[in-house]
């Protein structure tokens, strides 16, 4: 029967992977986990992303209500992404594949904080 529902797409792990399996999700996730962004930052922390793919990201997280667009009313204009309380959830998941990483490469070679 669990079968039959996770074909469903019911299955808690599909849903997700759903949500962060997009190429960029969980790197974005990851450079917001140590603050606050404005998009060029974030282009700029994240080599080889596309603003196109950048920005139909930062939407697809938006809309599953894991990140908070702030807009500034400011000539040109300044917007912010930082992470709700749904997208902080996604911090010890992120920790658990640090550390899964890090086993599997046998080195602590990524020194990046996900600390909020």
């Amino acid at each position: 029967m669990r079968d039959i529902l996770c074909l469903n797409n019911n299955c808690p792990i599909q849903f997700v992977l759903g949500i962060l399996g997009g190429k960029w999700s969980v790197l974005i996730l990851q450079q917001l986990l140590s603050g606050d962004r404005r998009t060029h930052e974030l282009l700029e922390a994240l080599p080889g992303i596309s603003s196109k793919t950048l920005t139909l990201r930062l939407r697809e997280l938006e809309k599953h209500g894991l990140l908070a667009r702030r807009v500034y009313p400011e000539v040109p204009p300044h917007v912010e992404y930082s992470l709700t309380e749904k997208g902080l959830e996604v911090q010890p998941v992120m920790i658990s594949l640090k550390q899964l990483g890090e086993k599997w490469l046998g080195e602590k070679n990524c020194s990046y904080s996900m600390d909020k």
